[in-house]
C-alpha cells in the first residue's frame, strides 16, 4: 500500500513539474492574479489522476487484495471472539440452571 501511495505521489510530482514548466514558458495559461500556483496544482491533479489510473492498475489491484485480506482476517477474528463469548454464555446459563 505504501508503494502504491509513493508511486502515485511520484506521478503527481512529475505532472506538477511538467505543468509548472509549461506555465513558466508561457505554453500553458497562467492563473488569474495571484492564483498561479493553485492553477498549476489543479492542472497537475487533473493530469495525474487518469495517468495513475492507467499506469498503476496492477499495483492498485495488489493493494486492494491486501486490504481485502486484512479486512477478512479482522472479520474472522471478530467472529471467533463472538462464538467464544456465545459458548461461554451458554455454559454459564447451563451451569446456572442445573444448580
Amino acid at each position: 500500500m505504501l508503494r502504491y501511495t509513493l508511486m502515485r505521489l511520484g506521478i503527481f510530482a512529475g505532472c506538477f513539474l511538467v505543468v509548472w514548466g509549461l506555465v513558466a514558458t508561457g505554453i500553458a495559461p497562467r492563473g488569474l492574479g495571484d492564483s498561479n500556483y493553485l492553477w498549476i496544482l489543479l492542472l497537475a491533479l487533473v493530469l495525474s489522476a487518469p495517468i495513475s489510473f492507467v499506469v498503476l492498475r496492477g499495483q492498485r489491484d495488489r493493494a486492494s487484495e491486501q486490504i481485502v485480506a486484512r479486512v477478512q482476517r479482522a472479520k474472522d477474528g471478530f467472529e471467533a471472539s463472538r462464538s467464544q463469548e456465545d459458548l461461554a454464555d451458554d455454559a454459564a446459563r447451563a451451569h446456572g440452571q442445573t444448580s
